[in-house]
């Protein structure tokens, strides 16, 4: 694990006291008194973000009816390639959730983005951990949007998941080289060709042979997630899981 893994939650445990200093005791959503809770968000809000309403295909994220077979994908992804092996999310792009994804764009939502990964990680535990799975990484950044910015969310989101399933969050120099235009607005096919070549990995060897949870904060045609994947499978992982905190509907 290097050295920054071990010192941001350090940071992190000092930067949410001094968040408690200030609003003492509130959900981060709606600000609404939590008492002696020790908890980030009120009862309410934790019970809208983790409850999925909807039955999602285990390849795609994408939601499915109750009753469609999903033996190979749903039939909007069964005849498709990607270079992950399946998508864990935690909802829908819409509602509170959709809020949520927003305020995270924004530079004062780090904070916000560790809680929401710590809340992510606890629909994850039993299905990654341990035993299937071998580090976390995050979809990057270019330089450029992250300096403007302040911080790259689907970061923070990774290293909070990492903490709270106590895995690895792996520095492998995962790195966007291409400045890409925003995917809002663009079909499938202009985001595949958008993001083709746009990421590298600096050093393979830390993902080599290794099982990997890839993460980012919002899915709509996957077309970002499956070329990182592809970029870490070159350099040698064995498999990556897509993890996404909201799934967009097509």
């Amino acid at each position: 694990m290097d050295a920054l893994s071990l010192t941001l939650p350090i940071l992190r445990s000092l930067g949410d006291g001094l968040l408690q200093l200030v609003y003492p005791g509130v959900c981060q959503i709606c600000l609404k008194p939590l008492g002696s809770s020790l908890l980030e968000f009120c009862s309410g809000c934790r019970a809208i973000l983790k409850h999925d309403t909807l039955q999602a295909c285990w390849r795609c994220g994408l939601s499915v009816g109750p009753h469609e077979d999903l033996t190979g994908g749903c039939v909007r992804c069964r005849n498709e390639s990607f270079h992950f092996s399946r998508v864990l999310r935690l909802g829908v792009y819409e509602g509170l959730l959709r809020e949520v994804v927003l305020r995270l764009k924004s530079g004062a939502g780090e904070s916000l983005a560790w809680a929401m990964g710590k809340l992510f990680a606890e629909r994850m535990e039993g299905l990654v951990g341990h035993g299937s799975t071998d580090g976390v990484l995050s979809v990057p950044l270019h330089w450029r949007r992250r300096t403007s910015r302040g911080y790259n969310q689907s970061e923070v989101l990774a290293r909070s998941i990492a903490r709270h399933l106590r895995l690895p969050y792996l520095n492998a120099g995962l790195v966007r080289v291409k400045r890409t235009q925003p995917q809002v607005g663009l079909s499938a096919a202009e985001r595949r060709h958008n993001v083709c070549e746009a990421f590298a990995v600096r050093r393979p060897s830390v993902v080599q042979g290794k099982r990997l949870l890839l993460l980012d904060d919002v899915m709509t045609t996957s077309s970002t997630a499956s070329e990182v994947a592809g970029v870490l499978r070159k350099a040698g992982a064995a498999e990556i899981v897509a993890g996404v905190l909201a799934r967009r509907t097509i």
